[in-house]
């Protein structure tokens, strides 16, 4: 097996062993069952709070834990491994709402709602994406209008990762012509409706919504950062959160490759177990070297966050990351499905999920094309969208 330890600490070891243990015991034996329901157990995300994995790299005054950027990866991959929806629970409640409100929160905004994100008593969804406005996140069309010292949100959001479990809705709304402001919403407030979407190809288990904002009032003290200053904001968690969608993509290879090669050693063909067969093999070893290279890959962008490299800094090598591992995860998946043969395509093996799963990550948080437009600008200095 290739190495997945060089240059790990003890620690960065412990963090992945604990989050292993948990997937192979609460997740693993549970997921084909989640994904035939469409629902994951509600009582995960409490779990995950207790384990501190909810509460990675916020500030330990929150009832968060102390962590790196790398251990962060190597719990995300875990998860990606062992269930994509709860991967992205994770993901979105950590990842994108919990750790941006520690980065432009006001004392208040961290000291009401970290604990509760931290612990799992709450979770939180990143409500940026509309139904007409995907990649094109800087022409969002929800808008907030002062109203003394209240703001008015109306509008709606497309496709939100917990829209229907939230507590908090982080949530960007234009302001000016020009300028867009965030602002964190209590998905309790009157106006505020999430309606759950059904049907999906994957990530069956994990609840995504479309949200609608009918005169949603917030105070002042509700607004997260400058006003007309949103779109940084969610810029900057994106590329964060580029880097989470990689290890989840990893993670998810690495699974379906396990599968595939326990899979070729236990399944008899002319008289001897497929893994014997040189094509097997070439699918399996195809895939082993993909999976490495993309975990390379998204364990540089982690040292660099960690080396202290800013969002903006590293947000091409996100890009870079995010695109090479989905694709690796879609096109790993789908050889190990190939092992499989026939079988792989009932739920009986895991190897289908994987597969669904894998596609929906070369679309959302920037789809491959809008990553290759990333890498493209920042190799020429030319935006080729104008």
């Amino acid at each position: 097996m290739l190495t997945r330890d060089f240059g790990l600490t003890e620690t960065q070891r412990d963090f992945r062993a604990l989050a292993a243990e948990f997937v192979d015991n609460e997740i693993v034996p549970h997921t084909r069952d989640w994904d035939r329901a469409e629902r994951v157990d509600p009582g995960i995300a409490k779990r995950l709070g207790d384990l501190g994995i909810l509460g990675l790299m916020l500030p330990e005054q929150y009832g968060g834990v102390e962590a790196d950027m790398l251990s962060y990866v190597l719990v995300t991959e875990e998860l990606g491994r062992g269930d994509s929806s709860v991967r992205g629970i994770v993901s979105v409640s950590l990842g994108l709402v919990s750790k941006t409100i520690a980065s432009h929160g006001t004392d208040e905004q961290k000291e009401s709602w970290l604990p509760r994100l931290a612990s799992g008593e709450a979770l939180g969804c990143f409500a940026l994406t509309e139904p007409g406005t995907g990649s094109d996140a800087g022409s969002l069309t929800t808008r907030a209008k002062r109203d003394g010292d209240d703001w008015i949100i109306d509008g709606g959001k497309m496709f939100i990762t917990n829209g229907t479990v939230a507590a908090v809705a982080l949530t960007f709304a234009r302001t000016s012509e020009k300028g867009v402001t965030a602002f964190l919403v209590p998905t309790d407030t009157p106006g505020f409706t999430a309606t759950e979407i059904h049907g999906k190809l994957g990530l069956r288990g994990q609840a995504t919504a479309e949200l609608t904002y009918e005169s949603v009032r917030v105070p002042d003290s509700a607004r997260l950062g400058e006003v007309d200053r949103g779109l940084g904001i969610a810029l900057g968690a994106l590329s964060r959160g580029r880097i989470s969608v990689s290890a989840g993509a990893v993670g998810l290879a690495q699974g379906a490759l396990d599968a595939a090669v326990r899979y070729s050693t236990e399944r008899t063909q002319f008289g001897r177990p497929i893994a014997s067969f040189q094509l097997v093999q070439e699918l399996l070893a195809d895939s082993a070297v993909d999976v490495q290279t993309a975990r390379l890959l998204t364990h540089h962008v982690a040292r660099m966050a960690d080396a202290g490299a800013s969002p903006k800094e590293y947000a091409t090598d996100a890009s870079a990351a995010k695109y090479h591992a989905s694709e690796t995860a879609v096109r790993v998946s789908n050889n190990c499905l190939q092992v499989f043969g026939g079988y792989g395509f009932i739920d009986e093996y895991p190897v289908g999920k994987y597969l669904r799963d894998a596609r929906v990550l070369t679309l959302y948080e920037g789809t491959s094309q809008v990553q290759k437009l990333i890498i493209g600008r920042a190799l020429t200095g030319v935006n080729a969208l104008t």
